[in-house]
């Protein structure tokens, strides 16, 4: 059974949840919109944040991201489906969504370095840090995805409340 929602996410002190949105809106800025989902859905799966996992996947989905790719996220590691840039983002954001075991290792960084200036990388971190923060806000105010809630906003310009 799934468990009512703890606290509305509006209830959150709202000078500091206002904070959080104008960063997710910088952040997205900053990548194309297909790879900013892939990594919201990667972490969001590793953290099992249903709210996310909905939300990202119905905003990938319309933007044109695959059922394909989407589903293979669970096995990116043995996928023909992502590119080596798509990749070297994956392992990226196992290793931080994991940090306290893996601590983002040199490997993963260096294999960023090839695909990504060291300002974008800088961009990286934020994102995934972002996401982790929703993650971690959804889970634990147990939120429930509502697609009626986002239908009326284009997914590049949304700033997301998980």
């Amino acid at each position: 059974m799934v468990e009512a929602p703890r606290l509305d996410l509006q209830q959150l002190p709202p000078e500091a949840y206002r904070h959080l949105l104008q960063l997710e809106g910088l952040i997205s800025k900053q990548f194309d919109p297909i790879l900013y989902h892939l990594i919201k859905l990667r972490a969001s799966l590793i953290n099992g944040c249903a709210y996310c996992l909905q939300m990202h996947t119905d905003e990938a989905l319309r933007i044109g991201e695959t059922p394909e790719r989407m589903t293979a996220l669970g096995g990116w590691h043995e996928s023909p489906l992502f590119s080596e840039k798509e990749r070297a983002v994956l392992a990226w954001v196992d290793d931080v969504t994991l940090i306290a075991d893996r601590h983002a290792p040199k490997d993963s960084y260096d294999g960023l370095k090839a695909h990504f200036s060291d300002e974008e990388i800088g961009w990286l971190i934020l994102a995934v840090t972002q996401i982790n923060s929703w993650n971690r806000i959804a889970i634990s105010t147990r939120a429930q995805y509502d697609r009626t809630q986002f239908e009326h906003r284009t997914p590049e310009k949304t700033p997301e409340p998980a």
